[in-house]
């Protein structure tokens, strides 16, 4: 199991490669939620470089190139293109080192919006994605591992609602409401991330109140 403080470590250092090619970045996926208050532990770290300029490999071959702890593996998919991107800690010893997986995203990629540089947030020095957003990628991630073809994809979408509940907690207690927050969305990713509340309460129906608390009722009823 590896650290916050390691997890963090590997964001700042991806962070801080990124900046010299003047890119910003944010942290998404567990290592966020846990930013912002959530008690999961997360395993791997998951970043959005704000670019349209690189495609996901030349960003992996940025960190490789700039640090060599940062490696590529072949995707156990025969059939994939791609390189899995791995951070290595130490040294190998005997054929093994302890080492954590880096997911590198772009705007577009998983429907992610492009977000403007203001709405990132800076919480313990790390970048993080703006909490709404982070909130409704979750929702898209319990969707998607819910009904993956991959059976062993399924049980993520409960780490997924234990995440939601947490973050729809948190989002409350900082008073953010989803039609102030969602102003600079897309219209068609909020209009995606709506449905998938409604189908989230029609799932778990306890968790109606908290979707109220941050205004859902009333951006259900009124335009924007």
């Amino acid at each position: 199991m590896l650290t916050t403080s390691e997890l963090h470590d590997i964001a700042k250092k991806a962070e801080r490669i990124f900046a010299r090619y003047g890119l910003p970045c944010c942290l998404t996926g567990g290592v966020a939620c846990q930013l912002y208050g959530t008690t999961r532990l997360p395993n791997d770290v998951d970043l959005v470089v704000l670019t349209t300029t690189y495609q996901q490999e030349e960003l992996k071959r940025m960190l490789v190139k700039a640090d060599p702890q940062f490696y590529l593996v072949s995707s156990k998919d025969p059939y994939a293109t791609y390189k899995v991107l791995w951070y290595r800690f130490g040294t190998i010893y005997s054929g093994f080192a302890r080492r954590c997986k880096v997911d590198l995203l772009a705007p577009g990629i998983m429907n992610i919006p492009d977000v403007p540089k203001r709405y990132i947030e800076t919480i313990g020095g790390l970048p993080a994605m703006p909490l709404m957003l982070l909130l409704f990628m979750k929702l898209q991630a319990r969707t998607d591992h819910r009904d993956s073809p991959k059976d062993f994809m399924h049980p993520k979408q409960w780490s997924d609602v234990f995440d939601i509940n947490q973050l729809l907690d948190i989002a409350s207690c900082r008073g953010e409401t989803i039609r102030e927050k969602t102003k600079w969305m897309p219209q068609s990713f909020v209009d995606a991330a709506l449905s998938r509340i409604r189908e989230y309460i029609a799932n778990i129906p306890e968790s109606k109140s908290k979707w109220r608390a941050i205004g859902y009722d009333r951006v259900q009823s009124m335009p924007r």
